[in-house]
């Protein structure tokens, strides 16, 4: 989106209370990257079966699942710090008692506990980052993409060389490591307001009467049944030493989060959300039937399973964007109800193939997660028309985004009006007075476009502002145009994820107003960002009738084209 003015503010330049919980999710997104490593260990020093160790997922996405259903709930009524901490305080007790227990049951009870006290964290970090951070939300969410990649990609490194010490070093080291991301959210976060409306627990279950949204959520399901029955078996044909499954799943992880926040918003941008989400349905069965077929050879196994790290992390962020696009219903409960859902699945997709496993051979459980692959092709395909009908904003359907919301009053004349679009961040009265002398200089009335997002980050969604919010800023910019005699109105542009429609949104109704030209600021996001393939400013620029041109308080107007964005890559590059 567009943004402030002059050089983007550093994202790493945030208050103590972002960087407190920064550090808490980048433990949080080891997660199962510090498990997976120590799964065959666990089996020879616990004298268990494989289908026994897999019940320590089973436990943990289960107990998430049912747990989805109320953290809205709580952190409604008791707010997001007091979420955070009692969710910390949780995983900190139980990652411990796990690491101190003598029995594979023991562990798995432990774990349970663990994913309650997951669930109430990530049910509120995104948004905690994004309340606590300084500059607008680009600058949180590129934090919370870097805690991201790091807990992903460092998550099974540090649980292999833990594990290679003993199998409890993963279990006390989260839980070390989350006492001080404990400490640091009581120290740092200050306490933020609550919502105006309290959800009830029921709300989730109420809004999967959705078509949309509970079609995706099966989707996801089936999704999720793959993903969990690779992560809770994969190690085991391997055959490799904690040590080393460590680094196989560090390569993993890189991929996963490279593909997540990198290469999925363009490939999104460039095909569609649910073509991309077929093609890559399909190659996730491939490289599970692949597995399955290889699964007595472990160069097969450890070439397929990285590899399936750029399919799972274009996946997670795009299901969630799917999701979102299509969901009638606020935020937080279509999260709540998506998590819910897909939850279900990963916790039964272990103990299933533990018992497949058992009773067969280890390659009928690949083979299951294959189909399951393969069969939520389907699925998505049955929400297509709405799915496709939010991108495009053709009004059928259940869709939600992009839309645009008058402010103040509404444009008269015949005038062509100067767009200027901006965010909320600190440099947008700047972008939009910039634009001003544009629209002055050319004799035309400017229209104020602010862009209202929806933050989706991997597998998280978070409203970055609210309605209120983003018409105060509105308000804000007509009443100091007005006192400037500069006549202008303004709108607000709803958008969910896609930074790509909803710069295609925004050219739309640039060519229905007859806009003159379309202004955009520099982002806090940084250059590489905002001049990539599928973001906002791209995608307008590809798709705007207008000139569209890069304005800044200290610099002339750049008009921007395909050329002019190549070079602006470049140059950050």
């Amino acid at each position: 989106m567009s943004a402030s003015e002059g050089k983007a503010a550093s994202p790493f330049k945030q208050p103590k209370a972002v960087w407190a919980v920064a550090f808490a999710c980048v433990i949080s997104f080891m997660g199962i990257g510090l498990v997976d490593p120590i799964l065959p260990a666990l089996a020879t020093s616990l004298h268990a079966s494989p289908s026994q160790v897999s019940l320590l997922f089973s436990s943990y996405l289960i107990v998430t699942a049912v747990a989805m259903l109320v953290v809205g709930w709580f952190s409604s009524r008791f707010g997001a710090k007091r979420t955070l901490v009692v969710g910390l305080a949780i995983i900190v007790v139980f990652a411990a008692l796990a690491g101190t227990s003598g029995s594979i049951n023991g562990i798995v009870g432990f774990r349970a506990g663990w994913g309650l006290g997951n669930a109430l964290f990530i049910a509120t970090s995104l948004a905690v980052i994004v309340a606590s951070a300084s500059g607008g939300f680009g600058g949180a969410i590129i934090l919370y993409e870097t805690a991201l990649g790091l807990g992903i990609a460092v998550g099974p490194l540090l649980g292999g060389e833990l594990g290679a010490i003993s199998w409890r070093g993963p279990f006390f080291g989260v839980a070390a490591l989350m006492a001080v991301a404990l400490i640091a959210t009581l120290a740092f976060v200050p306490a933020l307001p609550k919502p105006e409306r309290r959800s009830s627990p029921l709300d989730p279950i109420r809004a999967l009467r959705h078509r949309g949204l509970l079609t995706m959520g099966i989707m996801a399901l089936l999704y999720n049944w793959g993903f969990f029955t690779m992560l809770g078996y994969a190690p085991y044909p391997m055959e490799l030493s904690p040590h080393q499954l460590g680094l196989v799943f560090t390569g993993w992880g890189l991929l996963v989060a490279g593909f997540s926040v990198f290469f999925a918003p363009r490939l999104q941008a460039r095909y569609g959300t649910a073509p991309v989400l077929y093609a890559n349905l399909v190659g996730l069965g491939i490289v599970m039937a692949v597995i399955a077929a290889g699964v007595d050879d472990p160069t097969v196994v450890i070439v397929a399973v990285i590899v399936s790290g750029a399919f799972i992390g274009i996946n997670n962020t795009l299901t969630t964007q799917a999701v979102m696009l299509v969901s009638p219903v606020e935020r937080p409960v279509a999260s709540s109800a998506y998590g819910f859902v897909r939850f279900i699945g990963g916790g039964l997709a272990p103990y299933v193939a533990g018992k497949l496993a058992d009773a067969t051979d280890l390659s009928v459980p690949f083979y299951l997660g294959a189909g399951t692959f393969l069969l939520a092709i389907p699925v998505l395909a049955s929400g297509h028309r709405l799915l496709r009908a939010a991108e495009t904003g053709s009004g059928e359907g259940e869709q939600v985004s992009p839309v645009l919301t008058p402010v103040g009053d509404a444009r008269t004349g015949g005038d062509r009006p100067v767009i200027v679009a901006v965010g909320a961040h600190d440099g947008a009265a700047a972008t939009v007075d910039t634009a001003a002398r544009l629209a002055r200089e050319a004799g035309s009335p400017l229209e104020v476009v602010h862009v209202q997002q929806t933050a989706v980050v991997e597998e998280q969604a978070v409203d970055t502002e609210t309605a209120d919010q983003a018409r105060a800023a509105v308000t804000a910019h007509l009443d100091r145009l007005a006192a400037l005699g500069v006549p202008a109105t303004g709108q607000i542009l709803g958008s969910v994820g896609d930074h790509a429609a909803a710069g295609r949104a925004l050219a739309r109704h640039a060519a229905e107003v007859g806009a003159r030209a379309i202004a955009v600021g520099r982002s806090p996001r940084g250059p590489l960002a905002q001049f990539a393939d599928g973001s906002l400013t791209t995608a307008l620029t590809q798709a705007a009738d207008c000139t569209v041109v890069l304005v800044a308080p200290d610099a002339e107007p750049r008009p921007l084209t395909s050329a002019a964005l190549r070079e602006l890559r470049t140059e950050a590059g």
